[in-house]
C-alpha cells in the first residue's frame, strides 16, 4: 500500500520512523489487524462462534504473506483486500476449516483498506508529533538565546528594517506548534474506524451490526464515528491539508535558512559535519543540504494533497478510481512530510549563528536600514509626508555619493533643527527600533508551551 520511494532517495525525503510506518509489510499488517479485531469483536457479541476468533487472529501475520503474489492478484481483483482475504481464509482453513468460514464476516474490502489507512495515519501522526516536539524545543531555545541579537529583516529580498533574530526563531517555533495542534485535533476528531459492510448499512450483521462496530473500535482503539464514512472522504482530505500545511511551514523555514547560508549573507547555517554539504568539484563549498531536502519534500507535498482532495469526488457508495488513487498517495504524503520535518529538526537542534556577520550586514547599507526610524521621528515635527520626502531625498543622496545616511542627514538643516545629535545617534542603533518585538517573542514562546 505504500508509495514506492527509491531506496537510494528515500532517506533524503523521509524519516526512518515514517518509512517503517509506511512500509508495505506494516501497512499489510494494519489490514490484518482489522481482520483479527473483527473476528474478536464478532465472537464477543455472538455473531461468530467464540472458538473461531483464535485461529483467525493467529493467521493475521503479515510475514506469512507473499506480497508480490498479493500485488499481482490485486491487479485483477481491483484492490488488495480481495486477494488478502482469500489468502487469509485459506491459511485459516489449513488450521481450522470451521473457523475459516467466518473470516471477514459481514465486512467489505473498503472496511479493511480504509481502517488500515487510519491505523497508518495514526502511527504517522505520532511520529510527526515526536519530531515536532524536538523542532519546537530547538527553535524556542534559539529564540531565547538570540532575542537581543539584531538582524536584517528583509522584504522582497531587500534590507527593510532591523529585527531581533529571536523573533524570527520564535515565529518558526510557533508555526510548527500550530501544526502540532492541528495534528492533535486530527488525531482526536478525524481518525476513525471505517466499518459499514457492502454498502454502508451493515446489513449482513442484522441487528448486531452497530454492536460489532463498537467492539471493533474498542479492539483497534479507534474512535467510532456516527456512521460509516466510506463514501465521504473529507476525513482524508482534512488529514492531507494538515500534512501539506506542516510541510509548507518546514519549507518556509528551510528557504530562510538557505538564503541566510548564501556566501553574501552568511548569517546562520545548518549544522556542519564531515562530508556534509560538500561539492564534487569545489572543496570550499558548504551547501544547505538539509534545507534542500526539506524544500524538495515541501514541493512534493501540495501535489500529493491535491490528489487526495480530488479523490473526494467519488460515485455513490464506492468510487471506482478516485478511491484507488488515495492508496499510494496518503503514505507518500506522510513520507515527504516526515522528510521535510526531519530536516527542520536537524536545523533547529544544530543551527550555527554568526552574530558578527549579522551586525556587519546591518551596517552594509551605511545606515539606510534606519531610514524609517529617522522619518518617523521627523514626522512628529514635520508631518509624515514631508518627513518621508526629506529622508528619501537624503537616502538617494547617500547612495549616489557613497556616504553614510547619518552623515548626509547631519548636513540637512531641516533635520538638525528638529533632531539633536544625541537623538540622531540613537536613531541609528538597530535594537532601539524594534517596536514591540520583545513582547511578541514572549507571547510566541508562551503560546508553544515547551515545558
Amino acid at each position: 500500500m505504500s508509495t514506492q520511494l527509491s531506496p537510494l532517495l528515500a532517506p533524503m525525503l523521509s524519516s526512518g520512523a515514517m518509512r517503517a510506518i509506511c512500509d508495505d509489510a506494516t501497512c499489510l499488517q494494519h489490514m490484518l489487524d482489522f481482520e483479527a479485531a473483527l473476528a474478536r469483536a464478532e465472537a464477543e457479541v455472538g455473531v461468530i462462534p467464540a472458538k473461531a476468533a483464535g485461529p483467525i487472529a493467529k493467521a493475521c501475520k503479515a510475514v506469512a504473506f507473499d506480497m508480490a503474489a498479493l500485488a499481482d492478484a490485486a491487479t485483477r481483483s481491483g484492490n488488495l483486500a480481495i486477494p488478502l482475504v482469500k489468502r487469509l481464509t485459506a491459511d485459516v482453513a489449513r488450521a481450522d476449516a470451521e473457523a475459516a468460514r467466518y473470516v471477514h464476516w459481514g465486512a467489505t474490502s473498503q472496511d479493511v483498506i480504509d481502517t488500515g489507512a487510519m491505523l497508518t495515519l495514526r502511527a504517522g501522526i505520532e511520529a510527526l508529533l515526536a519530531d515536532l516536539g524536538r523542532a519546537i524545543k530547538g527553535f524556542a531555545r534559539l529564540a531565547r538565546e538570540h532575542r537581543h541579537t539584531a538582524v536584517v529583516a528583509r522584504t522582497w529580498l531587500q534590507h527593510a528594517l532591523p529585527m531581533p533574530f529571536g523573533l524570527k526563531l520564535a515565529e518558526y517555533a510557533a508555526a510548527l506548534h500550530r501544526s502540532r495542534l492541528r495534528l492533535l485535533r486530527l488525531k482526536g476528531d478525524t481518525i476513525a474506524l471505517q466499518f459499514g459492510g457492502a454498502a454502508g448499512t451493515l446489513a449482513a450483521l442484522g441487528d448486531k451490526g452497530w454492536l460489532v462496530a463498537e467492539k471493533l473500535a474498542q479492539e483497534l482503539q479507534l474512535p467510532l464515528p456516527d456512521a460509516p464514512w466510506h463514501s465521504h472522504r473529507d476525513r482524508l482530505a482534512e488529514a492531507a491539508s494538515v500534512l501539506a500545511i506542516l510541510a509548507g511551514s518546514c519549507g518556509k523555514i528551510a528557504r530562510d535558512v538557505q538564503l541566510m547560508m548564501q556566501t553574501d549573507v552568511a548569517e546562520a547555517f545548518e549544522p556542519s559535519g564531515e562530508g556534509r554539504g560538500g561539492s564534487s568539484t569545489m572543496p570550499h563549498k558548504r551547501n544547505p543540504v538539509a534545507a534542500a531536502a526539506a524544500l524538495a519534500a515541501a514541493t512534493m507535498a501540495p501535489n500529493l494533497a491535491a490528489t487526495i482532495f480530488s479523490a473526494q469526488v467519488g460515485d455513490h457508495e464506492r468510487s471506482a478510481g478516485p478511491w484507488h488513487a488515495e492508496w499510494p498517495t496518503l503514505p507518500g504524503l506522510l513520507l515527504v512530510t516526515s522528510g521535510a520535518l526531519g530536516s527542520i529538526v536537524d536545523i533547529a537542534e544544530g543551527m550555527e549563528v554568526d552574530v558578527t556577520r549579522m551586525r556587519a550586514n546591518l551596517d552594509a547599507t551605511g545606515g539606510l536600514i534606519m531610514a524609517e526610524a529617522v522619518a518617523m521621528a521627523l514626522a512628529e515635527k514635520l508631518g509624515k509626508a514631508e518627513a518621508h520626502h526629506l529622508v528619501e531625498a537624503a537616502s538617494k543622496k547617500a547612495v549616489a555619493e557613497k556616504k553614510a545616511l547619518r552623515d548626509v542627514l547631519a548636513k540637512e538643516p531641516k533635520v538638525m533643527a528638529h533632531l539633536s545629535p544625541e537623538k540622531v545617534k540613537k536613531l541609528f542603533e538597530p535594537m532601539a527600533y524594534q517596536g514591540v518585538s520583545q513582547a511578541l517573542i514572549d507571547r510566541l514562546l508562551a503560546s508553544i508551551d515547551t515545558e
